[in-house]
């Protein structure tokens, strides 16, 4: 079965045949860099990451690229609102992102441009549509003139008309209300570059089509983002840069369903707590975002670990919304202990650990023979099952079922044979239950799960964190309230010492953090 994707640009599945046999080009629309990053953020970098893994399990070489928006409006007003540089708040932030994503496991990207890297070539793409007829320079900016594209609007499926265009001075500049900025005048107080229209910087869309060129070509197979990017965003991109190089920007235009906060996450693998993709504007208006309230992602992460959020993330199919809540991510916790019992019941039988075992990393390394077996036979089964679904447009949710049948299968066979720590690990049922978890290896590394030992874990599954942190706050109080401040001291010191800093809030109680508190 051939690998099929859906496009948002056509609106079906289609066959996967890359520009270049043999070769992938990608290219994800990544942050901007003026606040920590939010949960959110990590929607698209998880899924794409799979997808990497996946295309590169089946043969591919892929190149991969996920942009830093590190000029912008919202990085201006932070620049203004902190006192210090553009620059170093970009840098800070870029930080928070890159940590966040090691967290979680995202470690295929092969590069992170700056906007403010590929200056010349953002330059350099403008002066080309301005010469090409497609864009006018207007008092210092230059716009592009989404009424000289006959094909505007065949991403979203939305006219010129229809484009949200800048008010204000800008507005006053253009031909049309929906002209979009290419290059923006410097306001003073601003961050510039010189341009050949005065000193300026660059408008949004022109940053992603200028380094998606320099790094993956003029045509290249994938372009991601989610759904709230489909427009204006994306919809400019195509815009100017197949008027720019006069044919297909991209071959797959893929979107990602958005984070959605309810509290009434349902089961995970139910239909309760997703929504089916197609609904495009509805999905786009209910993401999370900052301005929603979400953050803090690092707290999340210490108190969650990343694998449980990996995991939470692609449980269900990329189109999807993904709802988000704390129900959601308690079963994601008691949905992965079924994985790290089996671990540690797979140790106890053949004195092996489960993350040394070695496994297939290609597609046709990892079939084989199950030569009447039956455990092999149905483990051959779930693995076939398995790769029909991501070949079926990286259908994780379908595919994280048939690992769940493939470690059920496993323990049943141990079940069976009344396996144990008692087993001798040369018994051919030993070695057999060896050879079927290299199965259960094999397809979970592809979705980027169980590369390392699980984190300490409490009986149900939930992180002891919190709990831990709340009773040595009470300790601490305790203490205090009896004048024993050396041990309250010695508590607040010992946490401090190993990166938790308490706060004592001035109408009473005691909140903590990661970090120093400077």
């Amino acid at each position: 079965m051939p690998i099929r994707i859906y496009s948002t640009l056509t609106k079906t599945k289609e066959v996967f045949e890359p520009v270049a046999p043999g070769k992938v080009g990608i290219y994800l629309c990544g942050p901007t860099v003026y606040k920590e990053s939010h949960i959110g953020h990590m929607v698209g970098p998880v899924i794409f990451d799979t997808i990497k893994r996946y295309l590169t399990y089946s043969g591919y070489q892929v190149k991969w690229v996920v942009n830093i928006t590190d000029v912008d409006d919202k990085l201006i007003a932070q620049q203004h609102e902190r006192g210090i540089p553009m620059a170093e708040i970009a840098a800070e932030m870029t930080i928070d992102y890159l940590n966040n994503l090691r967290s979680l496991g995202v470690d295929q990207i092969d590069e992170m441009p700056r906007a403010t890297e590929h200056m010349a070539g953002i330059i350099d793409f403008t002066r080309s549509l301005i010469d090409k007829g497609y864009a006018y320079a207007s008092g210092g900016d230059v716009f592009f003139d989404v009424l000289k594209d006959p094909g505007y609007g065949k991403l979203s499926n939305r006219s010129a008309d229809e484009q949200q265009g800048e008010g204000g001075s800008a507005g006053s500049k253009k031909r049309n209300p929906g002209d979009f900025a290419l290059w923006k005048s410097a306001k003073p107080g601003e961050p510039s570059w010189d341009s050949p229209w005065g000193k300026g910087r660059p408008g949004w869309h022109i940053e992603c089509s200028a380094m998606s060129r320099a790094l993956l070509g003029e045509t290249f197979d994938i372009h991601g983002g989610g759904l709230d990017l489909v427009f204006p965003h994306h919809e400019n991109e195509l815009a100017q840069s197949e008027c720019c190089h006069g044919k297909p920007m991209v071959k797959y235009w893929m979107h990602n369903g958005l984070l959605r906060k309810n509290e009434a996450a349902g089961k995970i693998g139910g239909r309760s707590d997703r929504e089916q993709a197609g609904g495009e504007a509805a999905a786009a208006t209910s993401k999370m975002s900052r301005s929603a309230g979400a953050g803090g992602l690092a707290d999340v992460i210490a108190a969650q670990g990343g694998e449980r959020i990996r995991f939470f993330l692609l449980r269900t199919h990329y189109r999807s919304t993904v709802v988000y809540g704390d129900d959601g991510l308690a079963e994601a916790a008691k949905s992965l202990e079924a994985f790290y019992r089996f671990f540690e019941r797979f140790q106890e039988i053949t004195r092996q650990r489960f993350f040394n075992l070695p496994s297939a990393t290609t597609r046709t390394a990892g079939d084989f023979d199950p030569a009447g077996d039956p455990l092999l036979s149905s483990l051959h089964k779930s693995r076939q099952s398995f790769l029909d679904k991501m070949d079926d447009d990286f259908n994780t949710g379908g595919a994280v079922a048939d690992l769940f049948d493939v470690v059920r299968e496993l323990n049943k066979y141990a079940d069976q044979h009344g396996l144990s720590a008692d087993s001798d690990v040369k018994d051919p049922k030993v070695v057999t239950l060896v050879r079927g978890t290299k199965v259960l290896k094999e397809l979970s590394s592809i979705l980027g799960l169980f590369g390392s030992t699980p984190p300490v874990r409490g009986g149900d599954g939930d992180n002891l964190t919190p709990k831990v942190m709340q009773l040595l706050i009470d300790l601490r109080a305790e203490a205090r309230a009896r004048k024993d401040f050396a041990l309250g001291d010695r508590i607040r010191n010992g946490l401090a010492e190993i990166g938790v800093t308490l706060e004592d809030k001035k109408g009473g109680g005691t909140e903590w953090r990661l970090g120093s508190g400077t």
